[in-house]
């Protein structure tokens, strides 16, 4: 489908899921694209965007953009790979909340993701 392609010189598009920030929605956590630096929401999250923003761009490889994680995932090969160091910032600011961004976040947000 693509190549293997990372860019540690990316940086982030910003401190939360470019689409759900869009879109007035929210997320469970985050996921940074580490060819171009999108940052979108994982597959926990109602958006799915940066699961979507691999189908639309063929960027195969994320990694975790939570505070403490540094993992990569290969999303053609559906497994956890070794990659660089990547353009600070590596993660959401600490004071973010995880579901979030505040003031989004319904109080029945594991109701509503259970439904789904």
């Amino acid at each position: 489908m693509s190549d293997l392609t990372i860019d540690p010189q990316a940086v982030p598009s910003g401190d939360g899921c470019a689409e759900c920030l869009a879109d007035g929605g929210w997320w469970v956590h985050l996921r940074r694209c580490a060819a171009c630096g999108h940052i979108g929401c994982c597959d926990d999250s109602l958006g799915r965007h940066a699961t979507a923003h691999f189908r639309e761009t063929g960027h195969r490889v994320i990694q975790s953009f939570e505070p403490g994680e540094d993992w990569f995932w290969d999303y053609v090969d559906e497994t956890m790979i070794d990659g660089p160091a990547l353009a600070p910032p590596m993660s959401h600011p600490d004071d973010q909340p995880a579901p979030g961004p505040r003031g989004r976040v319904p109080l029945n947000w594991r109701q509503i993701l259970q439904g789904r």
